[in-house]
């Protein structure tokens, strides 16, 4: 597994972490201090405001769990990969990709999240 990889893993283990202080520990070997994150439903900057959302997430959806479902693919500082958000019972509540963009010290900069399939095209 390369670095970049293992740095995804990190931040899928980090949304899936239900204790704040490892949680907190996760983002730290992750994410920028000043890294962000957005999709249609969240935003959040900086590692106290993504573990807040990541807490409300845990909090909403109690027992559900983030997987990469791709390989991760990556080029010039930017990567991307597939994930599924399943419930306790295997269930896929949603599935989509992630963008990211790495800082210089190779932590997450910025995440840009999408939902589902990819529209279909109108020409």
């Amino acid at each position: 597994m390369n670095e970049i990889t293992t740095i995804v893993d990190t931040y899928l283990a980090t949304l899936n972490e239900a204790d704040p202080a490892q949680r907190a520990k996760l983002l730290e070997r992750a994410w920028a201090r000043d890294g962000s994150y957005v999709d249609p439903m969240f935003e959040a900057r900086g590692h106290a405001a993504l573990g807040d959302m990541i807490a409300g997430i845990a909090q909403r959806y109690p027992g559900h769990r983030f997987r990469r479902t791709s390989g991760v693919d990556s080029h010039h500082g930017v990567l991307r990969f597939a994930w599924e958000f399943a419930a306790s019972d295997g269930q896929i509540v949603v599935a989509g990709i992630d963008i990211g963009e790495l800082a210089s010290d190779g932590k997450l900069q910025r995440i840009a999240g999408f939902f589902g399939p990819l529209p279909a095209s109108s020409t």
